[in-house]
């Protein structure tokens, strides 16, 4: 509410006191000059009890905005998306069995007479299976088994069917590119990704509850304000009653009257702004709290505490520093990057790569006869057995076989590789100058709400005076107001110092409880703001750490 308007509706007020000796008020109805003479809470509690709405808990409202928060839920989900990135990339150094089967024929015409028939008739059936694994460090392992068998109808085929068979185990070993922290990179980067989202969930039901706590506290102080401006409504219609008799009695002028008319409509004015803001901030709690009230509005069931543990100021910024979620995130997300700059400074580098393998082979077939030209004696190998003999063998490296050798390669320029790690390295620098920023803004607002916190209590301790010396001086005011000796422009000033200690006093009660929901936001849920014993152990906590 403007300075100009409130003055305008306790001076009405305040006039309407000096009519009360003309009009007395009402049998049971509080008096003006009773109620601007009680404390400010006392004297407005009958008033504020009277207001219409559903009476809501703090607690409650902060347990159904965690429950059903947008902002908290799209962090919830976001979590729940880097959590499976993170499985998807672990996914990547999963063992994994293959296999294949293949099978096909072909009648190929010959002129040569060592093909053993005109038309050579063959049917081939080729499976293979194995599992591979890709370690961390970038290694790739293979282990495979494979087995043909072949039926020819050549003359001079001495198995059919044949059985041949292979089995080894290979491996590729990157000693530049793809080494090491370069295999790792993407899980890395999902893992602190993950991380990160972690600390904005934790973050988001914190802000969450900072967010009820400010909207409830706003709506306390908007209860008080708009009791106010009903008391003050009230008195201006009576004040311009008092002012139309007298005016009819000669005992003031027409512009007495203009004036009280005009205090009232003021006061019907600020009736109806109070009234919308008292709206407008039940509207927010409703949508926090995910449901309308039962009654016209919500109410504040819960008053601000008045008192507030007091911790070390440093002792909270390196608090804030260690457990702020937001921090906490952008640390992470500079964490992630750094993972993908040491990647690409390897896979910045030439290929090298180790190759090595060790492996045995097998064969087997129904042996049968074989006659040369002009031979009429058969030639019959020695070789016997079935694919199980064939893949003895091979296991077994009755006929063993190795390899080992590398790879190399470099590319001209390198500008693919170069460039990437030094986009990276940029990426970096962005997300650590992004966190300092972000530690600097962090730091002032802690010690900025400290300060608030701090001087709290004096704040409310000073309002209260101000508001009954305020009250005294406008008593003063009316007895020569009435005895004709001041003005009602002298009036209308006292109401507006009397307005200024009653916002002073409205925004006291609310401030402190304020800076200590923003933070217990700030400090990651460590400051509470009680007075207990636990949180000297806290405090003691944060001092060592």
């Amino acid at each position: 509410m403007s300075a100009r308007s409130m003055s305008a509706w306790l001076a009405g007020l305040l006039l309407a006191a000096a009519g009360a000796a003309a009009a007395p008020p009402e049998a049971g109805a509080p008096s003006p000059q009773a109620i601007l003479s009680a404390s400010p809470d006392s004297a407005l509690a009958a008033t504020i009890a009277a207001l219409p709405g559903e009476r809501l808990a703090l607690d409650a409202a902060v347990d159904a905005a965690s429950r059903q928060a947008a902002d908290a839920r799209i962090a919830e989900a976001q979590l729940a998306a880097a959590t499976e990135a993170v499985r998807r990339e672990k996914g990547s150094f999963d063992p994994e069995l293959f296999g294949g089967a293949d099978w096909s024929g072909a009648d190929t015409p010959s002129a040569s007479l060592f093909a053993g028939a005109d038309v050579l008739e063959t049917e081939t059936s080729l499976y293979e299976a194995g599992a591979r694994i890709r370690l961390p460090l970038g290694t790739e392992l293979a282990a495979t088994v494979n087995s043909t068998r072949i039926t020819s109808n050549s003359a001079f085929a001495a198995l059919d069917p044949e059985y041949q068979s292979s089995a080894g185990i290979s491996l590729r070993q990157p000693l530049l590119k793809g080494f090491g922290p370069s295999a790792r990179a993407d899980l890395s980067y999902a893992e602190r990704s993950r991380d990160a989202a972690g600390a904005r969930y934790d973050g988001s039901l914190l802000a969450v509850r900072a967010e009820v706590e400010s909207v409830y506290w706003e709506l306390y102080a908007a209860e008080r304000n708009h009791a106010v401006t009903r008391i003050i409504r009230e008195r201006a219609t009576a004040f311009l009653s008092d002012a139309q008799l007298r005016a009819r009695a000669g005992m003031i002028g027409p512009s007495q009257v203009a004036n009280a008319e005009f205090f009232l409509t003021e006061a019907e004015q600020a009736l109806l702004d109070t009234e919308e803001n008292l709206d407008r901030l039940s509207d927010r709690l409703a949508t926090l709290t995910g449901r309308r009230p039962a009654g016209e509005r919500f109410r504040a069931a819960d008053e601000p505490p008045r008192e507030f543990a007091l911790v070390d100021q440093d002792t909270l910024v390196a608090v804030t520093m260690r457990r702020n979620p937001e921090l906490q995130a952008l640390a992470r997300d500079a964490d992630a990057l750094r993972a993908l700059e040491s990647g690409a400074t390897w896979d910045a580098r030439p290929t090298l790569d180790l190759l090595g393998g060790l492996g045995g082979a097998g064969l087997a077939g129904a042996a049968r006869d074989v006659y040369f030209p002009g031979d009429p004696n058969p030639v019959r190998t020695s070789i016997d057995g079935d694919r199980g003999e064939a893949l003895g063998q091979a296991a077994g490296r009755d006929y063993p076989n190795w390899n080992v050798g590398f790879v190399f390669a470099l590319p001209l320029g390198n500008r693919e590789g170069k460039g990437e790690r030094d986009r990276v390295r940029a990426e970096v620098v962005r997300a650590e100058q992004v966190l300092l920023s972000a530690r600097r803004d962090t730091e002032e607002l802690v010690r900025a709400q400290h300060r608030e916190l701090e001087r709290g209590r004096r704040r409310l301790e000073i309002a209260t005076r101000g508001v009954s010396a305020s009250i005294r001086q406008v008593d003063i005011g009316m007895v020569e107001y009435r005895n004709g000796r001041t003005t009602a422009f002298e009036v209308v000033r006292l109401a507006a110092d009397l307005a200024t200690a009653q916002q002073r006093y409205s925004d006291a009660l609310v401030r402190t409880a304020r800076a200590a929901a923003i933070l217990r936001r700030l400090t990651g849920g460590w400051y509470d703001g009680g007075a207990s014993g636990a949180d000297t152990e806290a405090r003691d906590e944060g001092n060592a750490q």
